[in-house]
């Protein structure tokens, strides 16, 4: 459905202000997480984002351990959080009307079966930003979403991202090496098309 120009024009405002639902959401499901002590690491968008290419997103993505997500559902929900139905791992936060999405550790990226590493531990990957927020580290956000682009070809925004993360960050070809064998042909394909002009820039 077609969304009005104002609209656009004032959504993007506050995303680029940092006064949108999504960032407003995020603060606040990742400040619980923290005051309860619970290992995590913000993914996704917002992720991207915070390591140099800034992009809309609608959904905030956040990394768990099962008993993370459990301690969290006992304390929060239906008291600033549902389910988006019963038994859901996804969550919604109706005071901010955005959704929650929760990768667990363990489970397996992309395709849910042909990626031979599962998500990691939020604790050994999540890094505090100037804020205290724990993000997904560079790395593993480059990693799980060339992963996620390779067994899911809908999911072309992930290999876009990490063009973009090469080119924001410098990456060199050779950072291929810091990352799982499954996913370094991948990296080096799209490091290739992250060194090509873009032609509007000409």
């Amino acid at each position: 459905m077609p969304i009005p120009m104002r609209e656009v024009l004032r959504r993007g405002q506050e995303f680029f202000i940092g006064e949108s639902d999504v960032q407003k959401g995020a603060l606040r499901i990742c400040r619980c997480l923290e005051e309860m002590g619970i290992p995590y690491a913000l993914c996704g968008g917002l992720a991207v984002g915070r390591h140099g290419h800034l992009r809309f997103t609608q959904n905030v993505t956040v990394l768990l351990t099962r008993d993370g997500l459990r301690q969290f559902k006992e304390r929060w929900l239906g008291r600033g959080w549902v389910e988006r139905f019963a038994g859901s791992k996804g969550l919604v936060d109706p005071d901010n009307r955005i959704k929650i999405d929760v990768l667990l550790t363990g489970e397996i990226p992309g395709d849910g079966k042909s990626v031979p590493f599962g998500f990691p531990e939020p604790g050994a990957v999540g890094q505090p930003d100037e804020d205290g927020i724990r993000v997904l580290r560079l790395e593993s956000l480059v990693e799980l979403k060339l992963a996620s682009g390779l067994t899911s070809p809908a999911r072309i925004q992930d290999h876009a991202d990490v063009i973009e993360l090469i080119r924001e960050n410098r990456l060199s070809k050779e950072y291929a090496e810091r990352l799982h064998p499954f996913v370094r042909g991948k990296y080096e394909e799209l490091w290739g098309y992250a060194q090509e002009t873009d032609p509007l820039d000409v």
